[in-house]
């Protein structure tokens, strides 16, 4: 049967980057993806300043920022009367680290994979769906999986991570089972092109710098626009549970919540052909108590799923492969990994996991949660103030959001000087 030193399953950013880099310490590394290629849309797409940072310290940065992308440097909400108030200015961070990258998550983990690929240990595998866990024992000794030709093969290895997201099999497999948060809301993504070719007036929706960010609110819904270089990626927030309604009332129904929300935007609804080009995301808020077993560590949505708020899961879980990676290369390459090893892996990420989900449950209580109730169908007038009248703090959340709590550094053994084309 084969072997590797670490099997990684999911090929997300945290799966890519735990392979580039354990790769890097000279560990065997076998990424395992179940999909034939990264394309799949309305995926985390924003790069936060830690992530960048990161593909600095391992010379990556300069091809990094070849890759296609538009750069977010302030998130601010328009407000009847007032005009738009800034709640976060990534531009007042120290450069070159002042902004967030949007790109396809698709382009990112292709730019990983070929990183990667230049490591002698590193290997990735398409097609390979993961299906459960082999044991001796107690302990995890692997994994089987099948491949496109639906052959059922199996791969041991000293070492298994789960990093298939937040429908983990593996963690279902282990028997690990996540504290669930209430969460008030769901999220449905589609695209409406932004005509942005010739003279574009000031008042036109097609004005504004690409990678802005403008939410709407309504009574029980919310809508957020991400600018793109052609088109708009839609995001319509709705009470959770309301797929069902949503697919009674038909695609012309909702193109009238749309307009409703951006009347701006009304002249292009009928680009929603059917309900079929929506993405419904479940949006879960989750956190295992124990993220490993013998010979199995969970990490990113794997071990604790993060709501879409702030954007920050993506960079949250490439911060979990990095410690884990710092931490684990030495055992892997003595070829055995005990549990304490792997308990201190989650002892350093629990902290920041629990910050940032704190804070995103704190958002959904003050903000989401009342609007999608119907009590409210703006900002609360508190944080307007605040984002006012209080300048400093505009710059902590830009920083809380750009960096995190506890912003992790590539180990000594991953960095290398800046690769140039």
């Amino acid at each position: 049967m084969e072997k590797t030193g670490c099997a990684v399953v999911g090929g997300g950013p945290a799966g890519m980057m735990l392979g580039l880099l354990l790769a890097r310490a000279g560990v065997k590394v076998t990424v395992l993806e179940k999909h034939a290629d990264f394309l799949r849309d309305f995926r985390g797409d924003t790069v936060h300043p830690s992530t960048i940072r990161l593909l600095d310290e391992l010379g990556l940065g300069e091809e990094f920022r070849r890759l296609p992308q538009s750069r977010l440097q302030n998130v601010a909400f328009p407000v009847p009367g007032v005009g738009e108030v800034a709640v976060g200015e990534f531009d007042s961070l120290k450069p070159p680290y002042n902004y967030v990258a949007m790109m396809p998550q698709w382009d990112f983990l292709n730019f990983l994979a070929g990183a990667a690929a230049r490591e002698p240990g590193f290997t990735l595998r398409m097609e390979h769906h993961v299906t459960a866990l082999m044991r001796d024992g107690a302990r995890v000794t692997g994994v089987r999986y099948r491949t496109a030709d639906g052959a059922a093969r199996g791969i041991e290895a000293d070492l298994v991570v789960a990093c298939d997201g937040r429908h983990s099999v593996l963690r279902r497999t282990a028997g690990l089972v996540p504290k669930d948060f209430p969460v008030p809301f769901d999220v449905w993504w589609f695209r409406l092109p932004r005509r942005a070719a010739g003279p574009v007036s000031a008042d036109s929706p097609d004005h504004g710098p690409v990678a802005g960010i403008v939410p709407a609110f309504g009574k029980g819904e919310a809508l957020v626009a991400l600018f793109r270089d052609d088109y708009y990626q839609m995001g319509y927030l709705a009470p959770k549970g309301a797929d069902a309604l949503i697919q009674a009332e038909g695609v012309e129904r909702f193109r009238a919540r749309i307009a409703a929300l951006r009347p701006d935007l009304a002249d292009r609804v009928d680009a929603i052909a059917s309900l079929a080009e929506l993405h419904h995301l479940d949006v879960r808020l989750d956190r295992l108590r124990r993220w490993h077993l013998d010979g199995l560590l969970c990490i990113g949505d794997a071990a604790h799923a993060m709501s879409p708020a702030g954007g920050v899961g993506i960079n949250l879980a490439i911060q979990d492969a990095v410690a884990a990676a710092a931490l684990l290369a030495p055992a892997l390459l003595r070829g055995a990994v005990p549990e304490k090893e792997l308990a201190a892996v989650q002892r350093r990420r629990r902290m920041p996991t629990v910050v940032v989900q704190t804070a995103q449950r704190v958002l959904q209580h003050t903000l989401f949660g009342p609007i999608l109730a119907g009590k409210r169908s703006g900002v609360p007038r508190p944080l307007l103030f605040v984002a006012r009248h209080a300048p400093v703090l505009r710059r902590v959340l830009p920083r809380l959001i750009a960096f995190g709590p506890r912003p992790e550094h590539a180990p000594a053994f991953a960095r290398r000087a800046q690769r140039r084309a």
